[in-house]
């Protein structure tokens, strides 16, 4: 028998259909695939579980583009909560990152928060114990009030949840920029450690096995959060706080430690978190996935408060977990929920129909095929219209000569207005926020690295791992901007002694219905592409998130990139930025052609001392790329590196400004340079694949030999001194003379002061 229409419903109408965000065409193929009109739980199950959050029908078909394969991934991409890849020494490490924007831009506070708890709950679903946690963060100008109180909600909310879970923080990095004034991206990443073998899996199967739902109560909150991510932020927005979640770290580390103990117990058949669209998502993918079915009775769902079966299926509330288990089994794991004063109900069974059908009181309610519903099955897949945007044709036609050059004069005062721009200037009121260094593995945390450093534990083996984009470099030259966020990525990785493995990705775009907002992601995507193949770094999995809007335009195009990499030994390959000792040779990597370029597009000297955002993205060619970083490794692992710092943000001059703050040792740097060359191109150009590394004086020779046939140089362009002052001349005239405190100064106050404002 069909299912019935319960008393107080609405009627299901196309009307009601586009309300919940589908299309006319959409609501007819749900029809037509059910041969009848839908229930109103039917239709909100289809709502959220069509929406762009959960079904990426707007992005799988390029997605599937990316690398997905490698020697060391356990688990191919999405196919579970998060990516898997071997560490060795019977290890594996899961990792993944994931967005929470728009919850963010209206409750900053619990949008960063459940973010946080959110994806730490995809790791720890896996089997796997999270070992710290980074994110990414970018916001508009700090001189919006508005702005000021998104970025205060955001950074507490992360540290509050983080902190009392007890997980360190350990990297990120944060943005400001006028194009995120009305939408703020929120991503968070979580990494854990488990023993391969041990690991869950988020499937349902076995006929006659039960389906509990264990954590926390279920409430309203949340309810069509799903919905609200897939939709542009308006003024209607602020009415829809009951769309964000509000969590419990609390609870979620009670729920880490049961979740932990019944999978190490073999009491577990399959595991899912339950996030967006909450019970529909968890029940439907893990359906789908086991090739089974599931009828769930979900008056038996533990409440908050009195509830519709529609809410309770759609809502989102945090700290929960959907899991089968064997009939033999369930007595056991109620035991570990209950010891540690969790809720675990068996709510159904696992069936072989390969439908979803849930009940309500004995009634049937909603009865839909669970392999139409999710991503890779019958959930739509469009291929939106691409148009190359028109804007590029302006801020490609950008000439450098159009501006003013710095001079031996001006230099100084400019890298010192540069050291207090928010995106250069320290973020330590951010990080002193978070607990860095609970459960006391964290080697290198935020700071005076190029990447987070982490124990593994009982090794002195490390992890290293970064968050890293340049949206303005995307928004300038969307394939190149891809490649770069890789490369910076990996580069960073490897100048704190890391061998890049794989990588997770958070895609942060506007609306993909707009032809120039769909032809940036899918060049950003080939760009990333185009990257990880080179430096051999597949994609795991990760998120899609789109409708990153205000009412006035799209944010800058922001593929977040999460990297992780390899140390094979912490204490003689960790690396930091800081200068070491004084006496140490400075010295540049770089490609064995490398000239410098007379090029200023996408700089953050354009964009703060020129008030510009136009030009190409840096240079950058992938193979001169790779070579650097093999170069920078083999260097490192041989034991000739004091300290690695990758030219980025800022170019060369802030690269040498920041290891004098790091360090409080001086630097005497003399650079040589053709009559030609612009002086603000030579000291703030971002052109990539430049490293500036340090070594022992009497160890000159041997990098030399090492570095014979990689196709790279290293030039030596000063010494370290005791003096904490930075002299740079540039063919022999003095350009910048520098005292430690100067250059600190604006860096550790500039967003303090912002934020007292």
């Amino acid at each position: 028998m069909p299912p019935i229409r319960l008393p107080n419903e609405p009627d299901i109408t196309r009307d009601l259909a586009r309300d919940h965000g589908l299309t006319d065409d959409e609501y007819g193929w749900i029809v037509e695939k059910l041969g009848r009109t839908p229930t109103f739980t039917e239709l909100g199950i289809y709502s959220v579980m069509w929406s762009e959050h959960c079904s990426y029908k707007n992005s799988i078909a390029i997605l599937k583009t990316l690398p997905r394969d490698g020697e060391a991934l356990l688990v191919g991409a999405g196919e579970e909560n998060a990516g898997l890849v071997d560490i060795g020494e019977g290890l594996a490490c899961a990792f993944k990152i994931e967005s929470h924007n728009h919850p963010s831009a209206v409750e900053p506070y619990q949008g960063a928060a459940t973010g946080v708890g959110g994806i730490h709950r995809d790791i720890f679903t896996m089997g796997a114990r999270p070992i710290c946690a980074l994110n990414s963060l970018r916001f508009g100008s700090l001189d919006n009030p508005r702005v000021r109180y998104l970025v205060d909600g955001v950074v507490r909310g992360i540290g509050d949840y983080g902190n009392s879970f007890g997980v360190p923080t350990v990297g990120g990095e944060v943005y400001f920029d006028p194009s995120y004034e009305g939408n703020p991206l929120v991503n968070a990443m979580s990494v854990g450690v488990v023993k391969v073998g041990e690991t869950a899996s988020a499937i349902a199967e076995g006929v006659g096995n039960l389906v509990f739902i264990v954590g926390s109560a279920t409430g309203r909150d949340g309810i069509h959060g799903a919905t609200f991510a897939s939709e542009e932020i308006s003024e209607e927005s602020e009415a829809k706080r009951p769309s964000v979640q509000v969590g419990d770290p609390f609870t979620e580390k009670l729920l880490l430690e049961a979740t932990l103990e019944a999978i190490r117990a073999g009491l577990i058949v399959g595991i899912q978190d339950m996030g967006a669209a909450g019970i529909t998502c968890s029940s439907c993918e893990m359906s789908a996935k086991g090739e089974h079915g599931m009828e769930l009775h979900i008056e038996r769902v533990p409440i908050r408060e009195r509830m519709t079966p529609y809410e309770i299926m759609l809502s989102e509330s945090q700290e929960r977990m959907l899991i089968v288990t064997e009939p033999k089994n369930a007595a056991a794991l109620q035991a570990i929920f209950e010891k540690w004063d969790l809720h675990a109900e068996n709510i159904g069974t696992v069936t072989d129909t390969e439908r979803v059908r849930i009940f309500w009181h004995g009634d049937l309610i909603a009865d839909v095929p669970a392999e139409h519903l999710v991503l890779g099955g019958g959930a739509p897949v469009y291929q939106r219209e691409t148009c190359r945007p028109t804007y590029l044709d302006t801020t490609l036609a950008f000439d450098p000569e159009s501006v003013p050059d710095v001079t031996p004069e001006t230099a100084g005062p400019m890298l010192l207005k540069l050291m207090g721009s928010p995106n250069i200037a320290s973020k330590q009121w951010v990080f002193e926020q978070y607990d860095t260094m609970v459960r006391t593995n964290t080697v290198a945390g935020p700071g005076a690295t190029d990447a987070a450093l982490v124990r593994i534990k009982g090794t002195n083996r490390g992890l290293a791992v970064k968050t890293d984009c340049n949206g303005r470099y995307v928004y300038l030259n969307p394939r190149k901007g891809g490649q770069i966020a890789v490369a910076e990525a990996a580069r960073n990785v490897v100048c704190a002694g890391g061998k890049p493995v794989a990588i997770t990705n958070c895609l942060n775009f506007g609306n993909p219905y707009k032809p120039e907002v769909y032809w940036v992601f899918k060049e950003a995507v080939g760009g990333m592409g185009d990257a990880c193949r080179v430096f051999n770094t597949p994609v795991t999995g990760g998120n899609v998130s789109f409708y990153n809007e205000n009412p006035e335009s799209a944010v800058f195009p922001t593929p977040t990139i999460g990297m992780l990499g390899l140390v094979d030994d912490l204490d003689t390959h960790g690396t930091t930025a800081a200068f070491r000792a004084a006496g140490d040779v400075i010295f540049l990597l770089s490609p064995e052609d490398w000239q410098h370029r007379n090029e200023l597009g996408g700089t953050e000297y354009l964009a703060t001392i020129r008030e510009i955002t136009a030009g190409d993205a840096p240079h950058l060619d992938l193979d001169e790329e790779a070579a650097v970083q093999d170069a920078m490794l083999a260097l490192i692992r041989a034991g000739l590196v004091q300290s690695a710092h990758d030219v980025s943000d800022g170019g060369l001059a802030v690269n040498l400004a920041e290891s004098v703050v790091f360090s409080n040792l001086g630097a005497e740097v003399k650079l040589y340079t053709e009559e030609e060359l612009r002086l603000d191109a030579l000291l703030f150009n971002e052109a990539q694949s430049r490293i500036v590394f340090t070594a022992k004086a009497d160890d000159g020779e041997m990098i030399m030999d090492t570095l014979v046939g990689r196709g790279v140089q290293a030039v030596p362009i000063g010494r370290v001194t005791t003096e904490p002052v930075l002299h740079v001349t540039v063919n022999k005239d003095e350009v910048i003379e520098q005292t430690a405190d100067e250059l600190r100064k604006p860096y550790d106050s500039a967003i303090p002061t912002a934020m007292r404002s």
